[in-house]
């Protein structure tokens, strides 16, 4: 019977890991689902669309527009004035603007300047800005800003995103992390009880004090509420990863209790985030979203100041219209026609000089967080490439301290079945490998947001 107990004593120490749940929820395949239907994803993308709609707008100074002015005045039976100005315009790129026009006007009271012939008059002219205008206006402007908020839309969405997935990853590692130390603790929980129950037969038998009954009881209520702590734990990490579960038509999603997180993470981790190259070679710094969009607001700047610039120079706007009766278009008089010219000059410019110096001002300011930008970002990457492969080292070493470790606590156990040893001294054995497999937990955690934090820094979501 001693024999048997002894026996069964030694191999209660079950593996840790065994029976697992019947559902893997990986890694990728959950960053998939939070790609495809997480809100915040999802509406990261409407900013794009904002830029969109923001371009339409700008190029509708471009449109084609109709203008009719109408004025009648009849009192007493007298006309005293019919007015009717209509006009189609065509605005281009360059500041140019092409006009078509008809006029038809009568009455006994019009003023002179208004008489055309009974007819009616047409016209049909161009108007040239010479200086503020030319080059670049407020619709050009406008059009160049709107093309750039585009790109620093798109830029902004990934940044949006990236920063979803990594608390998606984060909350995915923590889950996994709970995971080990419940089942950890659900091992170690399992073997206190059956050693309690093995010193309890010996103490029966007489080969025990019943001391040791109180020993091997302690640890059982140890483990039991180390247990309860993790299982906590565990449970507050799930509702956390549900916050970035969906499906279509934005309904939620709770992790069911028989998911279980990737075993082998470890292995798979970097392929996922594609960063594995990253850690061999420089990666372009030019193609992060971050520096792409300080460099698009950068430009909208630059376009600002070319604005800002050309209001230096003077407003001479030129006109010129042929005219004639709508019969006599195919009948060419070119004396016939109405020119205008329009100056402006601000003697001091002290607005436009101040407003341009302003425009340079904030064009150095981003420019020099341009360039803070580029070397933080080669550190971080440089920092967390060092982090990353320093807790590939630490991971090791703690492994086959682990090891050792569970050697030490089978050679105790083996001299415990010889009666050279004590529940304490087990006890305290496996203690130890319990903090050492905690730590191993821990050291694999800080692995995993490390790459996470990598992939974050790199801001690549293809």
């Amino acid at each position: 019977m001693k024999q048997l107990l002894i026996l069964f004593f030694l191999f209660s120490f079950l593996c840790y890991g065994q029976n697992p749940p019947n559902k893997e929820l990986t890694y990728n395949e959950f960053l998939g689902y939070v790609k495809k239907y997480h809100p915040m994803v999802k509406s990261s993308l409407l900013e794009i669309s904002t830029a969109q709609a923001n371009l339409m707008t700008a190029r509708g100074g471009f449109d084609p527009k109709i203008e009719v002015d109408f004025e009648q005045k009849k009192f007493k039976d007298n006309n005293y004035y019919s007015i009717l100005n209509s006009s189609f315009k065509i605005p281009t790129w360059y500041g140019i603007e092409l006009k078509a026009g008809f006029d038809n006007n009568d009455g006994i009271y019009l003023n002179p300047e208004n008489t055309v012939p009974n007819q009616g008059l047409t016209s049909l002219g161009i108007s040239i800005p010479l200086g503020q205008g030319l080059f670049i206006n407020q619709r050009m402007a406008d059009i160049r800003k709107a093309k750039l908020q585009i790109n620093l839309s798109k830029s902004e969405q990934k940044l949006q995103a990236i920063a979803v997935l990594y608390n998606a990853s984060v909350a995915y590692f923590n889950w996994k992390k709970n995971y080990n130390e419940v089942k950890l603790y659900e091992t170690y929980a399992k073997n206190a009880q059956v050693r309690f129950n093995g010193v309890k037969a010996l103490i029966r038998e007489g080969d025990k004090p019943a001391i040791d009954s109180v020993e091997a009881g302690i640890i059982v209520k140890n483990r039991l509420l180390s247990l309860e702590d993790s299982q906590l734990k565990l449970n507050k990490s799930k509702l956390e990863l549900s916050n970035f579960l969906w499906l279509e038509n934005n309904i939620p999603l709770e992790l069911a209790d028989d998911l279980f997180p990737e075993e082998n993470l470890s292995k798979t981790i970097q392929e996922t985030l594609k960063i594995n190259d990253l850690l061999i070679i420089d990666s372009n710094l030019e193609t992060n979203p971050k520096i792409n969009a300080l460099q698009n607001k950068l430009e909208i700047l630059k376009v600002d100041k070319k604005l800002k610039a050309n209001l230096l120079l003077p407003k001479v706007d030129v006109g010129y219209s042929y005219l004639s009766q709508p019969s006599y278009f195919d009948n060419y008089k070119f004396e016939d026609y109405k020119v205008g010219l329009n100056f402006y000059f601000p003697l001091f410019l002290r607005k436009e000089r101040g407003n341009l110096k302003i425009a340079k001002f904030k064009i150095q300011d981003a420019q020099l967080e341009l360039d803070l930008e580029k070397i933080q970002l080669k550190n971080k990457i440089n920092a967390q490439q060092i982090e990353i492969q320093s807790l590939l080292k630490q991971n090791k070493i703690i492994t086959d301290l682990v090891k050792d470790y569970n050697t030490m606590l089978s050679s105790e156990e083996r001299l415990f079945s010889f009666g050279e040893s004590s529940i304490f001294l087990i006890n305290s054995r496996e203690n130890t490998l319990v903090s050492g497999q905690l730590a191993e937990i821990n050291i694999e955690n800080r692995y995993f947001n490390s790459n996470a934090e990598l992939f974050k820094i790199m801001a690549n979501t293809e």
